[in-house]
């Protein structure tokens, strides 16, 4: 500033005159801070909350008590797998649903989208799932997105409840209730629920008592499964088992032979002794085979001859044909 200039009002604000105190004075006697629920508008909150919660529960067709995150099983094509484990399994599009209706896969609900284009496909769907008393929901596109997890669903989609499976233990006991010797099939990290499919029909064709799988690195009873398996896992039971290797040493345990389908098995199919016994039938992924501590839990490994221009057999035929020689031992 110039010398002997003006002096110009400052505009930065100091303390008032007489203020000191006041403000302390005035939070005198308020107590500390209420909590969220002593708040007058908390209940309100809460019950508004809770009903959300259970619209898109109910929109998801899942429980209350639904919501474990599911494992990395890959879902067949047309289906989306949802987020809970034990929730069910939404099949979305028009050609798989009516795939998956004409199968008589099982179905609690048939969704579909409100002013959907009316052609052949939805038609057939429509009147499949009335004649089995299948549940018909109309809703709006955005709820079926949220069912398919963003599944290009075309307006239409099939709700499959989740498998329940059995115990381990229960194959044996349903061997025993039937007066005959158990034959169960173990499968060790057969990841495709088409070939969980088709050894399923081949167990019910070839008098198996159930199937195997362990819980994790393994397909599971999908929608897939039961396309593939033409409705015979209506009849033929699934135990999931939280490790394959004890299962099976428990198996052995209650007097039953472990035999596992190897390119390297020293008996032939056609030459096994063992067919006649209780006996579990190990599979093995076409890539990898059997892991290493499955095939150390085996009695006896047999193989199936084949030509060597063909390096191994899918894990469906292999069963197949595994499970024929046994049969054909059993009857004679």
């Amino acid at each position: 500033m110039r010398a002997g200039g003006p002096r110009r009002p400052s505009k930065k604000k100091g303390p008032s005159k007489g203020t000191g105190g006041h403000v302390r004075r005035g939070l005198e006697g308020k107590g500390a801070t209420p909590k969220a629920s002593d708040r007058h508008w908390f209940e309100d909150k809460q019950r508004a909350n809770r009903k959300a919660t259970a619209e898109h529960r109910e929109g998801r067709g899942m429980s209350p008590r639904d919501g474990a995150t599911e494992g990395g099983r890959t879902a067949p094509r047309g289906a989306s797998r949802t987020r809970s484990g034990e929730a069910p399994e939404m099949v979305a599009g028009r050609n798989p649903v009516v795939e998956a209706l004409r199968a008589k896969v099982p179905a609690t609900a048939l969704y579909i989208a409100q002013r959907i284009d009316n052609d052949d496909r939805i038609r057939e769907a429509i009147k499949l799932a009335a004649d089995r008393g299948i549940a018909l929901l109309e809703s709006a596109r955005s709820v079926l997105d949220r069912l398919t997890d963003g599944t290009h669903h075309q307006g239409i989609a099939l709700q499959i409840p989740p498998y329940e499976y059995a115990h381990p233990d229960d194959l044996v006991t349903f061997a025993r209730d039937a007066a005959e010797p158990p034959l169960i099939v173990a499968l060790d990290s057969v990841t495709d629920p088409r070939n969980l499919g088709a050894i399923a029909r081949s167990a019910t064709a070839f008098g198996a008592h159930g199937l195997l799988i362990p819980s994790r690195r393994s397909a599971g009873v999908t929608a897939g499964a039961w396309k593939t398996s033409a409705g015979t896992l209506a009849s033929m039971p699934v135990a999931r088992a939280v490790n394959l290797t004890r299962a099976l040493e428990a198996y052995r345990e209650a007097g039953l032979f472990v035999i596992g389908l190897d390119g390297d098995g020293e008996v032939e199919a056609a030459d096994l002794q063992l067919a006649d016994g209780p006996l579990v039938v190990v599979v093995g992924s076409e890539g990898r085979g059997l892991s290493r501590l499955v095939r150390n839990s085996c009695d006896q490994l047999v193989s199936i001859p084949m030509r060597a221009a063909a390096e191994s057999l899918n894990a469906g035929v292999a069963t197949g044909i595994a499970l024929y020689e046994i049969a054909r031992r059993r009857r004679r």
